[in-house]
């Protein structure tokens, strides 16, 4: 799968798809109950793709339904899970075997370079699913130390009907880190995906299907935020949510979970993460690179992005030169050229917002050592700029685009102060030759996943989420993403004579 086509043969894989254009509700693709549609066009051409449902509250309230019909008759909640197990891993198994295919709709859907979908997402999809399918009967309940006079039994139960809002950025690898979880644990599920990024969600509960998986527990329902995301957040039949997006609109989250049934809520926000370089620094030259990366991959379009780098005086004009060349082997052009490691930003509204912050900049006076440029498309070039205060906006601000704001700081203790002055607390790295400095700093960052001497998120098997307005309530991936599908139930046995 990870051999790289031309970009002549994604262009052909492209022209013979043919894109989904209705929501997946109870096993089969229908579309809205009043007939309106929301276009889809390709961010880097413009183009028209298809047309996807613009569901209502009434195909909602459809959706939910079926999903708990579904769930109450143990069609799936209560299948064994080594039943379980063999229907995710043959939907694991679909996707391997249509991997081209979703990671051309995933490039044209969303503008990501086709490099990044065919060599991270698309096998990371698979991977995920295979993981959690694996996961699902090694994970034990409890006794507890109760005495000879009773059992007491710790036991999980799935809890129920999911609702499941996922971001733009990371559409079918976010639709993994919800579904493969909730899934082994037996819960049915409603998924919005973003009215910009639908279509491999369509196509991944089509394989779902086809892999075994029975109608009405998986359920993707397009539309916008304002109808299918309201209406998912506030019903009174689905027992949790989860949501992946903006701090802003995670408030509305709990916010519908207070005005409806107390609903459980677990969200993965924002972040405005910290890239600490210190004068002790080894190897530069990778060093530059790992900078590189975190400001840049997936064109900035990254909660986890590291945004902001903080360097200490000492070594930074060393750094720098290494950072600046480093940014030439990070070519942007057509997302279906496997030679181009950046491509559009995913549509021309947020094109716009990153643009506004260009304007900032210029208005702030900083210094542009990089970038500043766009072109038709949606490109948005790499951009550092130099000088920033940890107080300006472009600091402070979550950007999510291709935007690096440069900090020079005087000694350890400035760094991690700086670090940590952000309402933000989701990802943080840290560059250091000094083993208890690097410890020190790992204990300090208040951030969900801090890296040492690299850029990253972990894999799989470690968790994420984020501190204080990065996120709350429980984390993806990992052994941790179960409890959240799943409620404890205490079983107490009465032995006594």
């Amino acid at each position: 799968m990870t051999d790289l086509l031309t970009r002549e043969e994604y262009k052909a894989i492209a022209a013979q798809l043919t894109p989904p254009s209705m929501s997946f509700i109870d096993g089969a693709l229908r579309p809205s109950s009043d007939g309106e549609t929301i276009p889809v066009t390709n961010p880097a051409t413009g183009e028209l793709i298809t047309t996807i449902a613009a569901c209502t509250v009434a195909d909602v309230d459809f959706a939910v339904a079926r999903a708990r019909t579904a769930f109450d008759s143990g069609v799936w909640s209560k299948t064994h899970p080594s039943e379980r197990k063999r229907v995710l891993l043959q939907l694991a198994r679909l996707i391997e075997q249509n991997a081209h295919e979703l990671a051309v709709l995933e490039s044209i859907d969303s503008g990501k370079p086709i490099l990044d979908c065919v060599t991270i997402d698309i096998p990371e999809v698979a991977h995920t699913i295979s993981w959690h399918a694996e996961l699902m009967d090694k994970i034990y309940d409890q006794t507890a130390p109760v005495g000879n006079d009773a059992v007491a039994m710790i036991v999980r139960e799935p809890v129920g009907v999911v609702g499941a809002v996922l971001p733009w950025n990371f559409p079918i690898l976010m639709l993994a880190w919800k579904i493969a979880p909730a899934l082994a644990a037996g819960c049915s599920m409603i998924v919005k995906p973003a009215a910009q990024t639908s279509l491999t969600a369509l196509r991944v509960a089509e394989l779902a299907t086809q892999a075994g998986l029975p109608d009405g527990v998986l359920n993707i329902v397009t539309g916008s935020g304002r109808v299918v995301g309201e209406a998912i957040g506030s019903h009174m039949d689905i027992d949790m949510v989860t949501f992946t997006g903006s701090t802003e609109t995670g408030r509305r989250f709990l916010r519908y979970s207070a005005d409806s049934n107390i609903k459980e809520v677990v969200l993965e926000l924002g972040g405005k993460n910290p890239c600490i370089v210190l004068d002790d620094a080894e190897d530069l030259d990778k060093v530059a690179a790992q900078v590189v990366a975190a400001a840049f991959w997936n064109m900035g379009e990254n909660c986890s992005a590291g945004s902001r780098l903080i360097v200490q005086e000492g070594i930074k004009d060393k750094l720098m030169e290494r950072v600046l060349h480093h940014c030439k082997d990070w070519k942007t052009g057509d997302p279906l050229d496997p030679s181009n490691q950046l491509g559009a930003l995913v549509d021309k509204v947020h094109f716009g917002k990153v643009c506004e912050y260009l304007d900032i900049a210029k208005q702030e006076g900083h210094a542009l050592i990089l970038g500043g440029d766009t072109a038709d498309g949606c490109y948005v070039m790499p951009t550092i700029y130099d000088g920033v205060k940890n107080s300006d906006r472009l600091a402070k601000e979550e950007i999510f685009g291709p935007v690096l704001s440069v900090i020079t700081v005087s000694s350890y203790e400035e760094a991690i102060a700086v670090a940590n002055d952000t309402e933000y607390g989701l990802a943080a790295s840290v560059f250091t030759a000094n083993g208890k400095t690097s410890m020190r700093a790992a204990q300090a960052l208040r951030a969900g996943t801090v890296t040492v001497n690299c850029f990253g998120e972990g894999d799989v098997s470690t968790p994420f989420g984020g501190y204080k307005q990065s996120g709350f309530g429980g984390r993806d991936k990992s052994i941790h993403a179960h409890d959240q599908f799943t409620q404890l139930k205490t079983i107490w046995v009465d032995l006594s004579a």
